[in-house]
């Protein structure tokens, strides 16, 4: 294998998550690509945020935040979220595809969404690791199959490239279910 002075970052495709935050600043979104599930008990969730970014300013202020998940057809609401910047422009008023229903800004049209409480930011190089602890979901049950996986005949998933491209998920995406036997919880 050939060195390049440049690391090649191999993490997509793969499902863009929106943050959405409230302080008395305002509201505001922002596409984050690196995100996980990382804890079952206590149900938590994470994502990387750049300290440059007027997300993570909003989130040291608020101490909670959302988690959205938009359909292939929001797709260019999670690019305008993650190429504009909330020091310049309101998201919140410049979009009115959120809810203020909750305590917490949701976004119209997820499929899913956490409302979680900030638990831990971890510093990782140029980012740090935001670590929140999910208080409450929300779900959009027609998307989803009795078995809990996406019913990819009703909901689309763009899945994220890079460069601002996205491929669909859909019903017509090749699917392998491999039946090998559950590891125990020593592996």
């Amino acid at each position: 294998m050939e060195r390049q002075d440049h690391i090649k970052m191999h993490s997509y495709p793969g499902m863009v998550a929106v943050v959405g935050v409230h302080t008395e600043d305002g509201v505001n979104f922002m596409a984050a690509g690196w995100h996980s599930y990382l804890s079952m008990e206590p149900a938590m969730y994470g994502v990387a945020v750049g300290r440059e970014r007027y997300t993570y300013h909003q989130l040291k202020d608020a101490g909670r935040f959302t988690i959205n998940f938009l359909p292939w057809e929001h797709a260019d609401s999670i690019q305008f979220s993650g190429t504009t910047s909330g020091y310049t422009i309101d998201k919140g008023e410049r979009m009115d595809w959120y809810s203020s229903d909750s305590t917490l800004p949701l976004l119209k049209g997820a499929y899913l969404a956490y409302e979680c409480d900030l638990k831990q930011m971890v510093p990782t190089g140029d980012h740090e690791w935001v670590v929140g602890e999910i208080r409450t979901f929300h779900y959009e049950e027609n998307f989803f199959a009795q078995n809990g996986l996406p019913d990819f005949k009703k909901l689309n998933i763009p899945l994220y490239l890079g460069r601002s491209t996205y491929l669909k998920l859909d019903e017509t995406t090749e699917k392998l279910a491999i039946n090998e036997p559950k590891p125990d919880k020593k592996s």
